[in-house]
């Protein structure tokens, strides 16, 4: 999904720079696309789990292009779903490092500028499975339930200085490297599909937009309605 965020980010006119942790061959093809578009383009790697690495990260992106008005946080480790009882610590102290320490990161490394300009776009990366607790789901879980208090709590610190921090919660969505059908999801999804990267790319660059520039504090499924958020 994040490289689909990219090219959607793209072709509405941003410069983008494009984490990487291990995959700095999708980054740099990702720089040349950005390139024959006529956008600025550059790859970054990091582990955003790491004060240190995003200190540096942060550095080289306001040398090289500038401080972002717009900062999506998408990355997460990916762990085995098993019954509580039977998942391994470690999975837990993963989700919370790539779903909690992640987004406290991100804040603190790039937020300042956003305070000092009057401006700014945080947009983090959810699930659907937020809702839903599904058994198995209990590390995953955690770490985005975590996710989500931080980026609320966030918004409404941050809102008086024309912030807004939202939450896009895909559900089991099409990509490049997912094409399983998955007949018995879809028997529960309203929309009676699965959705794609593409819809799920097209939120994020809405609320990075000046269109959804009073929405703040949301989480916003994109799941054929496979969730409902109830008042």
């Amino acid at each position: 999904m994040g490289r689909t965020m990219v090219r959607t980010l793209l072709r509405a006119g941003a410069d983008v720079a494009i984490h990487f942790y291990k995959d700095r061959a999708q980054a740099e093809k990702l720089v040349s696309e950005a390139g024959a578009m006529g956008q600025r383009a550059i790859a970054v790697q990091a582990d955003v789990t790491d004060e240190k690495a995003v200190a540096a990260m942060k550095e080289e992106i306001v040398s090289r292009l500038s401080a972002p008005d717009i900062v999506v946080n998408n990355a997460v480790i990916q762990c085995d779903w098993k019954d509580l009882l039977s998942q391994p610590l470690k999975d837990y102290e993963s989700q919370w490092r790539s779903c909690v320490v992640h987004n406290v990161l991100m804040a603190k490394a790039f937020v300042p500028s956003m305070i000092q300009k009057g401006y700014g776009r945080v947009i983090g990366i959810n699930t659907e499975c937020s809702m839903q607790c599904f058994e198995g789901q209990s590390a995953y879980v955690s770490g985005k339930r975590g996710m989500d208090g931080v980026l609320r709590v966030l918004a409404r610190e941050v809102g008086r200085h024309g912030i807004t921090v939202n939450e896009v919660a895909p559900g089991w969505t099409l990509s490049e490297e997912s094409s399983e059908e998955g007949a018995e999801y879809i028997q529960s999804v309203p929309l009676r599909r699965r959705g794609t990267d593409q819809e799920v790319a097209n939120v994020v660059v809405f609320l990075a937009s000046d269109l959804a520039s009073f929405i703040t504090g949301a989480y916003i499924p994109v799941c054929g309605g496979n969730v409902m958020p109830c008042i």
